[in-house]
């Protein structure tokens, strides 16, 4: 049984990547990592961020709120670091093993804060029939789209 080739990213014989993104995916994904990351910057306690910084002691508040003001600003900084690499990496054509980690990271992120607005809390939940003007849909696009995009780079990695 032969396996589809992998349409977003190919591992190569040397063990790089090759990256086959279309151009508009490119441009949207570019899009959507810098919202994600201005989100970052300008509103880190925004809602949607909460399971980008899940509680850690959640038995003891104060000693969570210690933990979160430690621990958050070198979360979000490492978080805005891989974001900054996966988009500069977007118009190359290859990519090492490391970088595709990134790749998997600043995705899930993204797919995170998405699904937090959507009240996602699994990954079994379907997409539920909208009308074309409810303002959901371009959320769910969006989930939809980055999903499809980690599920190839997990399968390269894979692979």
């Amino acid at each position: 049984m032969s396996r589809r080739p992998n349409p977003v990213v190919q591992r190569q014989a040397d063990g790089s990547f090759a990256l086959v993104l279309d151009p508009r995916n490119v441009e949207a994904l570019e899009s959507l990592l810098g919202e994600l990351d201005e989100l970052l910057e300008a509103t880190p306690d925004d809602p949607s961020l909460a399971r980008l910084h899940p509680t850690a002691y959640s038995e003891d508040p104060d000693r969570d709120l210690a933990y979160q003001i430690l621990a958050g600003d070198e979360l979000r900084t490492k978080r805005r670091a891989t974001i900054a690499a996966v988009r500069g990496s977007l118009g190359r054509s290859e990519l090492t093993e490391d970088e595709l980690w990134g790749w998997l990271q600043a995705l899930n992120a993204l797919r995170l804060v998405v699904g937090t607005r959507l009240g996602i809390d699994d990954d079994e939940r379907d997409r539920p029939r909208l009308s074309p003007d409810d303002p959901d849909v371009a959320l769910w696009d969006i989930y939809d789209f980055s999903t499809q995009i980690q599920y190839f780079v997990v399968a390269a990695l894979n692979g």
